[in-house]
């Protein structure tokens, strides 16, 4: 990483300088995209700069599940054996509940992978393990507590971000910048890139409720009359996400905190005495829920993967597993072009190209589950019935081992071809 001096502007009769950062490639946002794109790339001998605006991982009710074939991807890289000593709670099968019943929605037990559960850890610790093994390569950078500003033209050195550290402003300068900084990308909307959205977006409230010992023995499951109370165990407490029609949360709010614990309590399996430990709005965490995707991935000199290429519905917690494999794909492809130097338009589409199917095919399973029921279901009082899928598996159980493979698995799982030891 070189680091030179350049005009930036002018005040009055004064020139102002501005500090310029050269590297081989910049990725902005220290996700899962961004770190493990940034770790492929400088074990295959490219100089990467990651730029992240926190200072540092510490943020609840993130994507905290990992699948199998991140699994396989991270036993790739030889990192498995590590990641797998940290604090971590395993899902050999996820569940849900159907009329009083729980039943398997999802079975990883004969799935071709090493790891055949979904493991979940605070995704901090995933994020660090990926920054300290990447931090062991002199030509990795990761730069914290820097935030993109502007995203300036394409120009025959390449393209320059604006950016705004601990010491200041300065820019960033490199023949590629990645665009891997979550659903609101600063890096898509300084592009120019258009986005599609899909369905009706919805909201979903986060919260920490205790575990005990008599609690149903999920590791994750689905709850409630649609499926519309999500319980993860972390050990010590369950992470419980109440999902709600978009713009209904204020609406709660006005109603006040007995009103929404008696909301949470009838389509949550826990005791309704447990609602009693939301003490405060403090304790809930709102998180809007869309589905959508970049038309392009892509222009020249830019590339945008993960949620900033399309965000996905927590059903499944996919997201991170979708993020991992597009920088994974990125990586094999764009690894020689940055070593030469010469990113072209069609490395770029090459990358969207074989990532759109498997997100395609996922958003557009993610829309069935979502989608509403028939107006002659919702006609007949005190009816809520599940998704058709889900009368599906509890009539069929053999199909959890294939919405098994299509949720730990996914849609052409990518492997790690650039890591040479």
């Amino acid at each position: 990483m070189e680091v030179t001096d350049d005009v930036a502007g002018k005040t009055g009769a004064e020139e102002t300088m501005e500090q310029v950062v050269e590297t081989g490639c910049i990725i902005v946002g220290a996700g899962p995209a961004g770190l493990m794109l940034g770790l492929l790339l400088a074990h295959a001998g490219v100089e990467v700069t990651v730029l992240e605006k926190h200072g540092d991982f510490l943020r609840d009710f993130r994507g905290d599940t990992i699948h199998p074939s991140t699994l396989e991807v991270v036993h790739e890289i030889g990192l498995l054996e590590d990641l797998l000593k940290l604090p971590h709670t395993r899902a050999p099968r996820l569940h849900a509940e159907i009329g009083g019943c729980d039943i398997t929605i999802a079975d990883f037990s004969r799935l071709p992978t090493r790891c055949r559960f979904i493991a979940f850890m605070p995704q901090w610790d995933f994020l660090d393990c990926l920054a300290r093994e990447a931090g062991k390569l002199t030509n990795f950078h990761l730069m914290m507590q820097t935030e993109v500003t502007d995203l300036l033209p394409v120009d025959r050195s390449g393209v320059t971000l604006r950016a705004r550290g601990p010491g200041g402003l300065f820019m960033v300068r490199a023949k590629l910048v990645v665009g891997a900084d979550g659903r609101n990308s600063i890096v898509r909307e300084k592009a120019g890139l258009e986005v599609e959205r899909f369905g009706n977006p919805s909201e979903v409230v986060w919260m920490k409720l205790s575990h005990r010992s008599d609690d149903p023995p999920y590791t994750m499951g689905h709850g409630g009359p649609r499926q519309g109370f999500v319980m993860v165990d972390r050990g010590s407490y369950w992470q419980c996400g109440y999902v709600m029609r978009k713009d209904s949360f204020a609406d709660m709010r006005e109603k006040g905190l007995d009103e929404f614990r008696k909301a949470v309590a009838a389509v949550s399996p826990l005791p309704s005495d447990r609602m009693a430990e939301i003490r405060s709005w403090d304790d809930v965490h709102l998180l809007s829920i869309r589905i959508d995707r970049l038309k392009r991935w892509w222009k020249p000199g830019v590339l945008c993967i993960g949620d900033a290429a399309h965000a996905m519905s927590p059903i499944g917690g996919v997201g991170v597993n979708l993020a991992i494999q597009d920088a994974v794909a990125a990586a094999n492809i764009l690894a020689q072009p940055l070593l030469q130097g010469d990113v072209l338009d069609r490395h770029l589409e090459a990358v969207e190209r074989r990532r759109t199917f498997p997100t395609k095919a996922t958003q557009k399973i993610q829309l069935m589950m979502r989608r509403k029921r028939r107006s002659a279901d919702a006609a007949k009082p005190g009816r809520s019935a599940p998704p058709a899928f889900m009368r599906a598996i509890g009539r069929w159980p053999l199909l959890a081992h294939l919405t098994g493979r299509l949720i730990g698995i996914g849609f052409r799982p990518e492997h790690v071809r650039v890591w040479h030891d």
